[in-house]
């Protein structure tokens, strides 16, 4: 029999064999599905917290098919879907009961949980980034009088010049006649005249410097030497010997580059976990032995279109000029770091519409609960909303339980359910559940709710204490309600409530 299987195995093309393939793994899975379904419904009914018949339920909501639960029907009866009965939803088995597993499977299902916890989550961002010249030490270097250009001493584009290094001699011809015209009036001794020429001079465009220079020697000196009134390279050289240049044309740009710019491209998602001041460091492969860092100067206010960043400039000291614009750098920003509520990464399921979290419970129940997250890193996630410190999450073997949860019609526990949290301090716990308003009063209202197994509590008719009349205001007698309430001196009280179909 063997071996004739083999040889029809062999005898399919490559593509029969492949839908062969799928289709048994997809018999598997829906077979598996099921069986765990009936395991669940099997420990709900051992733990008394389900059943398949309409007498074990005080209220009913309404009857489904576990295979098919988005469809609902108003009355027992056989499945349209499958060869069986249907099956009861009680009221407030959604908030209590859970996915039931036994917990001599649990260890065979792999499951595995870790508590909620408070610590401080250091994230670390690696992005790429490159060398550039500092922007904000840049000097233009202009004439301040017309002329012909007679030398240019050999400089050429980038450069690298000192502070008052000579750029370019330049002839003047009207500084001649009016230096010639003050050595006269300085002869003649009328100082009230050559105070006269003298501002003359300086409108000219001579520094009082020059001007000093022409009366001590008594010679005319119509060249000025146009020199760098800072340290650092040429990126523009606009002479050349033989030029006619006016008075404020620009001669050359001269940039510095200590401190120099680093310009990172960091992930738009990393935008809120950045800001000026903060430390960066960067390795180079020109030193792949040394880390440089300083503070970020500038985050840029737009964002690239094709790789949807944000360019972050940072400043790194350069005193020997080592560091060269243009050079590709490895830059690690450390964002600031905060003590928030963690759980394991893996724990986290994401749906597309939301994440969800599941929770262990007492009994081996475990409950799907929605929750709001912050920033992840090191294998750990910021959970914003949704848990309490101490919650119990599964981190392995979560996807069988939110499956499982799924088949079976399960609500998910809404983020404003969860229980106060102050990092630490001791708080009440909380507790939910889903019920009937049976009575209003001043300062409390009366519920008909399901099971408490947090609390060892059975379905039962009760009053509990309100915060204040805003709490139940629009809310009516016969309205169902999820909530949540928490133990207290004077008896519980209701912390938060909506209504069951939100």
């Amino acid at each position: 029999m063997r071996a004739k299987m083999g040889a029809a195995w062999d005898k399919l093309s490559p593509r029969q064999k492949s839908w062969t393939m799928a289709a048994t793994v997809a018999l598997i899975s829906v077979t598996a599905g099921y069986g765990l379904s009936q395991l669940g419904e099997s420990g709900s009914q051992a733990n008394g917290n389900g059943g398949s018949s309409s007498a074990e339920c005080e209220d009913v909501l309404y009857w489904y098919d576990p295979m098919v639960p988005g469809q609902r029907f108003d009355e027992p009866g056989k499945s349209p879907f499958m060869d069986m009965e249907l099956v009861p939803k009680c009221a407030g088995e959604e908030a209590t009961s859970g996915v039931q597993i036994d917990a001599g499977l649990v260890q065979n299902f792999g499951i595995r949980t870790a508590e909620a916890e408070y610590g401080v989550l250091e994230p670390d961002v690696s992005v790429t980034g490159v060398l550039a010249y500092n922007g904000r030490d840049v000097a233009i270097v202009q004439p301040r009088a017309g002329g012909f250009v007679q030398r240019t001493y050999g400089r050429a584009p980038d450069d690298v010049v000192s502070r008052g290094a000579p750029l370019a001699d330049i002839l003047v011809p009207e500084w001649g006649g009016a230096q010639q015209e003050y050595l006269a009036v300085l002869n003649s001794g009328d100082e009230q005249l050559a105070q006269a020429m003298r501002e003359r001079m300086r409108l000219l465009g001579m520094s009082n410097g020059q001007i000093s220079s022409v009366g001590r020697t008594g010679r005319a000196q119509a060249t000025i030497t146009v020199t760098a009134p800072t340290g650092g390279a040429i990126t523009m050289l606009g002479v050349r010997p033989g030029m006619t240049v006016m008075a404020g044309q620009t001669l050359a740009e001269i940039t510095g580059f200590s401190p120099i710019w680093l310009e990172a491209s960091v992930p738009e998602t990393q935008a809120a976990n950045i800001r000026v001041g903060q430390p960066v460091s960067a390795t180079l492969t020109a030193f792949p032995d040394e880390r440089f860092s300083g503070p970020i100067i500038a985050i840029l206010p737009s964002a690239q279109d094709a790789s949807r960043t944000i360019t972050v400039r940072a400043q790194l000291p350069n005193p020997s000029g080592r560091l060269k614009p243009g050079m590709f750098a490895q830059v690690s920003l450390t964002p600031d770091t905060r003590r928030a509520l963690l759980v394991p990464s893996e724990a986290v399921i994401r749906t597309g519409r939301r994440t969800i979290v599941m929770i262990k419970q007492d009994e081996g129940g475990f409950m799907p609960a929605e929750v709001r997250i912050g920033r992840e890193a090191g294998g750990r996630t910021e959970v914003l909303a949704g848990l309490s410190q101490g919650e119990e999450v599964v981190t392995s073997g979560q996807f069988l339980l939110d499956s499982e949860a799924s088949l079976a019609g399960l609500d998910v526990r809404a983020i404003d359910e969860a229980g106060p949290d102050r990092d630490g301090e001791d708080q009440p716990a909380t507790f939910s559940a889903i019920g009937t308003i049976e009575k209003i009063a001043d300062g409390s209202v009366t519920l008909r709710h399901g099971p408490v197994p947090r609390l060892d509590w059975p379905a039962m008719t009760m009053s509990f204490r309100t915060k204040n009349a805003a709490q139940i205001s629009g809310f009516e007698e016969g309205d169902r309600v999820r909530f949540t309430f928490t133990q207290q001196d004077a008896g519980p009280r209701i912390e938060t409530i909506r209504s069951a179909g939100q």
